[in-house]
């Protein structure tokens, strides 16, 4: 084995290759990202044209290689996710969230069993197609969320909260279909239940244990250190905490600590990425931090004269460098440009490497991976019913007043959780309609005229009309959309399987889990490929549908009278 890696200059043509294989990456991405928000499409169709599946111009060590980063990639990408994730809005949705995500899990799982008339497939094997397809792809998810703006919305919310468990889902799926495929060749008949257990537990134990560490834990502690900063401002650990990288730093280390915990525990590593990135979001937003500096310079300012103006500045300044050091700040200023430029391109490029393309146009292949696709593209875009406003026959509501004279009366808008009495008490007054600015200026110009002048503080600010403002992002009981655009958004942006559900299906296909079917060798084959076709197809429309909805949105915001937001075609679902 040698000692050292001897240093050789690239060839000319391994130069061109490379070269054009990332910058074309670039170009279609913003190409695509400027026309229908969805660049990642053609990345995943540069990654077949470059690689094994078609061209073959990568040499295998490169793919390997670029495999590995795109990981990296997903782990930041994720990693990002977290950071942006406000806590109370996860909170206010977690319902809602946990309810998605169950119809993302139990639907494409349950519409499996169809392959089983389609390709004859057993119900092993339509359950591991099941499996492989009840995940939703994290990295397309959060790309095509911070493309189209509705990342801290609580749409996206919502969104990434349910893609996120279904991905946890997903990853103890591979290890159960991992298992099963071992218990098939080696002879065994049961399944042992620590090897489901096992990432179950682990998972639900970093989603309780480490915001009950954060909170009794994290936040006692950053106050003590505040304390002790400031009785000691020239203290050594004042001077190392204010240097400039001194976040990136502990931000890094916390980030692949936490990966590191949920690799070796039997975690997904994306899973515990996420909530490296939303614990060091919530200590940012949640806890509070002092502001020092030298006391020189304080007491010198106490005593010149203006020295309220002089505070205010130096306060101002104070406030600026914090936003500066927060965890997305840090992101924004380190890691954006690499990620945005090089680790997600590839990421995309090597989903591309997976898909089987010269082997999927085969006739019965063709007919049947299109039907299978259709079902599970149905069976992620039903989660946006979640979303959908529904009314209820009249009669029912009559009928069951009778049987209950207590039973207060339903609202034709139904929610899995009670309405608080508040709104309950708002929503039986009748709704006036909305005066215009101009009649609200009218009316307070004639009460300014009927009544004598006096002087307020509100006659030197200009004068605003305040409408009551609807239920924002962090509100546990929003109203319903008044249009279709959420849930359309919200089931589309779940449709798109990407890098799960192509490692749970190489990973069954491995196992030979495909390989015992009715119809023989040729049939198993015909299985595998079908499910290849539905991921890719998933993959492909789930964005692209995102992007054109989010387009028609825009269209619409941007023509608004009321310039969107909570007025405009998401509701409050759109607003940040």
């Amino acid at each position: 084995m040698a000692s050292f890696l001897p240093y050789h200059e690239p060839s000319i043509r391994t130069i061109l290759i490379n070269g054009s294989f990332l910058l074309t990456l670039n170009w279609i991405n913003y190409i695509l990202d400027s026309t229908v928000y969805c660049g990642l499409i053609g990345q995943i169709f540069i990654g077949v044209a470059w690689g094994t599946p078609a061209g073959k111009w990568l040499t295998e060590e490169a793919e390997h290689t670029i495999v590995q980063l795109g990981y990296l990639g997903l782990i930041l990408l994720v990693y990002e996710g977290g950071l942006s994730t406000s806590f109370s809005a996860l909170k206010a949705n977690l319902l809602l969230s946990t309810s998605v995500a169950l119809t993302g899990i139990l639907m494409p799982i349950a519409l499996s069993f169809l392959l089983v008339p389609i390709a004859k497939a057993t119900h092993l094997q339509a359950f591991a197609a099941g499996a492989a397809l009840c995940s939703t792809s994290l990295g397309t998810t959060f790309t095509v969320l911070s493309t189209s703006g509705l990342t801290n919305s609580r749409l996206g919310v919502v969104l990434t909260s349910a893609a996120m468990m279904d991905d946890v889902v997903g990853l103890v799926m591979v290890q159960v279909i991992s298992n099963l495929g071992n218990s098939s060749s080696s002879g065994r008949d049961a399944l042992e239940a620590t090897d489901v257990i096992r990432p179950i537990a682990v998972s639900i134990g970093f989603a309780v244990l480490i915001p009950l560490a954060c909170r009794w834990i994290v936040k006692p502690l950053t106050e003590f250190l505040n304390r002790k900063r400031m009785e000691r401002r020239d203290g050594f650990a004042n001077r190392i905490l204010r240097l400039e990288h001194t976040p990136l730093i502990l931000h890094l280390l916390i980030l692949l600590a936490f990966v590191a915990a949920g690799s070796y525990a039997g975690t997904s590593n994306l899973f515990t990425a996420y909530i490296a990135g939303a614990c060091i979001g919530w200590w940012d937003t949640e806890v509070g931090h002092c502001t020092t500096s030298p006391p020189s310079s304080q007491s010198t300012i106490e005593n010149e004269p203006g020295a309220q103006a002089i505070k205010t500045s130096n306060k101002s300044d104070q406030l600026e460098d914090r936003s500066k050091r927060t965890g997305q700040a840090i992101y924004s200023i380190y890691l954006s440009h690499a990620v945005d430029r090089i680790l997600k391109p590839f990421f995309f490029a090597s989903i591309g490497f997976s898909i089987p393309i010269s082997r999927m146009f085969d006739g019965p292949v063709i007919w049947r991976g299109i039907v299978y696709s259709i079902l599970m593209a149905f069976a992620k875009i039903v989660c946006g019913l979640w979303l959908v406003r529904m009314s209820m026959p009249p009669a029912i509501p009559r009928i069951l007043r009778r049987l209950n004279g207590a039973l207060p009366k339903i609202s034709h808008d139904w929610w899995p959780w009670k309405k608080n009495s508040n709104t309950a008490k708002s929503r039986s007054k009748p709704l006036k309609p909305p005066a215009s600015p101009s009649l609200a200026i009218t009316r307070k110009k004639r009460k300014s005229d009927d009544s004598p002048k006096q002087p307020t503080q509100a006659e030197s600010s200009p004068e605003v009309e305040v409408s009551p403002r609807p239920n924002d992002h962090t509100s546990p009981d929003p109203p319903k959309p008044l249009s279709l655009y959420p849930a359309g958004i919200l089931g589309c942006a779940m449709v798109a399987r990407g890098e799960i559900g192509f490692l749970i299906s190489s990973l069954a296909d491995s196992r030979a889990i495909f390989s015992n079917s009715e119809g023989g060798d040729g049939e198993s084959d015909q299985i595998f490929l079908i499910i290849i076709w539905a991921i890719m197809v998933c993959t492909i429309v789930g964005p692209l549908s995102v992007g054109l909805l989010v387009k028609r949105v825009k269209r619409l915001d941007s023509g608004h009278q009321n310039g969107g937001g909570a007025n405009g075609p998401l509701g409050v679902w759109g607003v940040k």
